[in-house]
């Protein structure tokens, strides 16, 4: 399979973002990403989907949107919406209507930042997710570049100090975000996880200094999605966003931190009677082997049904064999900057009985 690296979860001056698309498609294309999915704030920007291409690469851009109740006070419950191709922000106050227009629209929804506290000296509410017994979702936003530098910032020295030093800023997807993902799972649903980057590139001034707050190169070097479809981009546009938005609705996946070492080339799968990937269902008929292939020297866990089964430490292949059913998920932390910060997280593979 392909992989193809993608950033989701980014604002442009559609919104409150500071760049063009044409700003992002150049940012994408100096970092190495293959495609760019902006999300402006209830507004689904038409015309812009496309390519750049140069030096023999090329880099997709497909327009999504971010969409939740402005009426809301406080603000809650936002929600990544891929593929809908119709306006929906109409829909806001109800998040089931919407979910279930965004169904019929063709589209996927993720629940963006689900928790996200306030961090009131820079005018930022809490914006954490509070409808969890909606149906029809894809998925959550497992990891949120941005939203991480609250959880970071317990006071105004910490936030300016991560505004000059950012790299400082990333340690793993929130702990209640895992969790919760790991309840969902285990209640029998399938959930993808993607990883977000919310980038802005705010422009700001500090006394006598001007500064791009988190520029949009900063945030394509960080927290991607990368997605293993059957083929790389065509340049047919139409096919490229089916395939890319099957690879999302399929959840063959997996989110990593690629500041600190590329994550482009981990793969984990499955064989038994039937084989798979990251997003599949393998049957228990015999035992089932599952198979890690590691970028890079890290601590590997192995998670089912929400707990840690085994670690690795510095393999390139790292391999299991299960005779129960369960939900297996992967984890891979990395040191960086003297800590231990976690760099890969996949998506499940769904162990069933036979």
């Amino acid at each position: 399979m392909e992989e193809l690296v993608a950033n989701l979860h980014l604002h442009t001056r559609y919104s409150d973002g500071t760049g063009s698309h044409q700003d992002v498609l150049a940012a994408a294309m100096r970092c190495g990403l293959d495609v760019v999915i902006p999300t402006d704030h209830n507004v689904l920007v038409q015309g812009m989907d496309g390519y750049l291409r140069q030096d023999g690469r090329t880099v997709m851009l497909m327009c999504a949107e971010e969409i939740h109740d402005q009426k809301r006070a406080p603000q809650k419950n936002h929600m990544l919406v891929f593929g809908a191709n119709r306006e929906l922000a109409t829909f806001a106050s109800n998040p089931q209507n919407l979910l279930d227009q965004v169904q019929k629209s063709g589209g996927l929804a993720f629940f963006a930042h689900p928790f996200e506290k306030a961090m009131p000296f820079f005018g930022e509410t809490d914006i954490t997710w509070v409808d969890w017994d909606l149906k029809g979702f894809t998925g959550i936003e497992l990891w949120n570049g941005f939203s991480e530098l609250k959880e970071v910032s317990p006071s105004l020295f910490w936030a300016i100090f991560h505004v000059f030093f950012p790299a400082t800023i990333p340690h793993g997807p929130h702990p209640d975000t895992l969790a919760q993902w790991d309840k969902l799972l285990a209640a029998g649903n399938r959930v993808v996880a993607v990883g977000g980057s919310d980038a802005h590139a705010l422009r700001r001034t500090f006394g006598p200094i001007r500064k791009t707050i988190f520029p949009y190169d900063y945030h394509f070097n960080a927290i991607n999605t990368h997605l293993l479809t059957p083929g790389p981009l065509s340049g047919d546009l139409n096919a490229d966003r089916r395939m890319v938005l099957q690879a999302f609705r399929d959840g063959h996946a997996f989110v990593g931190y690629d500041r600190p070492a590329p994550t482009r080339g981990f793969r984990c799968s499955a064989q038994g009677e039937e084989s798979g990937v990251m997003g599949d269902t393998s049957r228990l008929r015999g035992g089932v082997t599952l198979q890690i292939r590691m970028p890079g020297e890290a601590e590997v866990r192995l998670i089912q049904d929400g707990a840690v089964v085994k670690t690795w430490h510095n393999q390139e292949i790292c391999t299991h064999i299960t005779n129960t059913p369960g939900v297996f998920r992967v984890e891979c932390y990395i040191r960086f900057l003297g800590k231990s910060r976690g760099w890969i997280f996949s998506n499940p593979i769904y162990v069933r009985e036979g």
